[in-house]
């Protein structure tokens, strides 16, 4: 017999899921958006940026040095 039956014959309430519930308050009373999710918001986009940043400088080194080093072409400004 499945748990949901047996809890059912037995008269007892659904089994409460595992999700957690948010209870802090709303931003604004009409936009379903708590202030949980915006600093959950804020922590993953701002790690996004970091994570940007970092390619663009890994992306700058292996431009500006490591492939003029390694013969793979010639900057424009070099003479």
């Amino acid at each position: 017999m499945g748990e949901a039956r047996r809890r059912a014959d037995q008269g007892l309430s659904p089994r409460q899921s595992k999700a957690e519930k948010d209870d802090s308050p709303r931003i604004v009373s009409w936009l379903p958006i708590t202030q949980n999710q915006k600093n959950q918001f804020y922590a993953i986009t701002t790690r996004g940026a970091w994570i940007g940043i970092g390619l663009l400088v890994t992306v700058w080194v292996v431009v500006r040095f490591i492939g003029p080093f390694a013969g793979w072409w010639t900057p424009a400004d070099a003479r």
